[in-house]
């Protein structure tokens, strides 16, 4: 054998380099198909002779036409499609009649199907991120249609006499449904956190206007799922649109929460306490306390609007606050120097602090600057995101 490698070798040394060239170059697109690998697509949709069907791929919240074609006589048909990430196909006989594949590279799947509505009851196999969406599909649809035979007997009996004995118990049998696949849908994301199925799993729908995970808390199953998707497949589309609809969900969560504190007037939850340039820690509600309306600004250095929002903000300042107008002005600079040159640079006169571990611009919800609230002597908001012409006519409704 040894001897054998040997000639090997010294045949592929006699080579002419231009034969090496091309079977190098073979090698390399060789090895560029294998990884760039595809998916195919068949079945046997038995009540559906010489009928088109359609594939489209999902792209985050829209469908693609990827390909179309008549089955034929026996109902059979096939795709071959170019895939290099898991990817959420609808396979269709129309808009309103079709299923949801699950598809990874390398993947053949086959889909049977013996009704000419497609979710009826078909038959899937190759593919387990497709298996598990059809679970999905099949357990919701078993919900949906228990939810609507309670909605259609509460809509049958709704003008009867005796229908306020009777709701009670029709409200309580419909929550039982909704709760119920509730639980289901969160033990179904736990045990498939691996899969992209998961991502299906967090967005299903009882009806158009209610989801399945209802409950402000259940942003913590699309964190996790996020979380291990973006160990498992960092670049795929899936997981991008997953993170990014995450930060747009997070975003709506502490706004709302910001918003039924201001409500609630809980100044304990609204106060900051940090650090000036000095190092002494200066709280927002001792301004406050003093009987003053208090700017509460956020802004950063590297703002350009941040520093113009500042300089205008400065003449407001210098004519409002001998009256008692106060600013507690919030850097969100990762660089402590050069959140103080800017300061010391524009000579800005109120209270300078500085939010070294981001906390504060969380708490009050702000991604980027310049964001402001106006605190009233009694710690409560009394107006936001006020700049330039309308925090002035705002501070002349207050004083002048």
């Amino acid at each position: 054998m040894i001897q054998s490698m040997k000639d090997t070798m010294q045949t592929s040394l006699r080579m002419p380099l231009r034969t090496f060239t091309v079977l190098f170059l073979v090698a390399v697109l060789f090895s560029a198909c294998h990884r760039r690998q595809g998916v195919v697509i068949s079945g046997h949709l038995t009540a559906a002779p010489r009928q088109m069907v359609y594939l489209d791929r999902l792209d985050v919240d829209r469908g693609i036409p990827v390909d179309s074609m008549k089955t034929g006589r026996d109902g059979r048909f096939r795709f071959a499609v170019a895939l290099d990430e898991p990817t959420y196909f609808l396979l269709k006989l129309s808009s309103s009649n079709f299923i949801t594949l699950l598809a990874e590279p390398g993947e053949h799947i086959r889909v049977e199907a013996d009704s000419l509505f497609l979710p009826a009851a078909y038959r899937v196999s190759g593919s387990e991120g497709s298996q598990l969406v059809k679970e999905l599909d099949d357990h919701l649809r078993v919900t949906v249609r228990r939810a609507d035979s309670i909605a259609r007997i509460y809509r049958r009996r709704m003008n009867e006499p005796g229908f306020d004995t009777l709701r009670p118990r029709l409200d309580s049998l419909y929550n039982a449904v909704v709760k119920a696949q509730r639980r289901y849908t969160i033990g179904f994301i736990l045990e498939h956190l691996h899969s992209p199925a998961a991502v299906k799993a967090l967005y299903q729908k009882i009806d158009p206007n209610t989801y399945v995970l209802y409950d402000i808390k259940d942003l913590q199953y699309m964190k996790i799922v996020a979380d291990t998707l973006q160990k498992v497949y960092p670049d795929a589309k899936i997981t991008k649109a997953l993170v990014q609809d995450l930060q747009k969900e997070m975003a709506r969560y502490n706004e709302l929460r910001l918003q039924s504190l201001m409500k609630k007037a809980e100044v304990v939850d609204l106060d900051l306490a940090l650090p000036d340039s000095t190092g002494d820690t200066i709280t927002l509600s001792s301004l406050w306390k003093q009987g003053h309306y208090v700017l509460l600004t956020f802004w950063a250095s590297w703002s350009q609007q941040s520093v113009a929002d500042n300089l205008a903000l400065l003449k407001l300042y210098r004519r409002y606050h001998p009256r008692g107008f106060e600013v507690y002005a919030v850097s969100l600079d990762t660089d402590r120097r050069a959140w103080q040159r800017q300061v010391r640079f524009d000579e800005l006169p109120w209270v300078n602090v500085w939010d070294s571990t981001g906390r504060a611009a969380q708490r009050y919800n702000v991604q980027l600057p310049p964001r402001n609230f106006l605190f009233s002597p009694e710690g409560q908001v009394v107006a936001r995101d006020i700049h330039g012409r309308s925090l002035q006519i705002k501070l002349s409704q207050l004083y002048d």
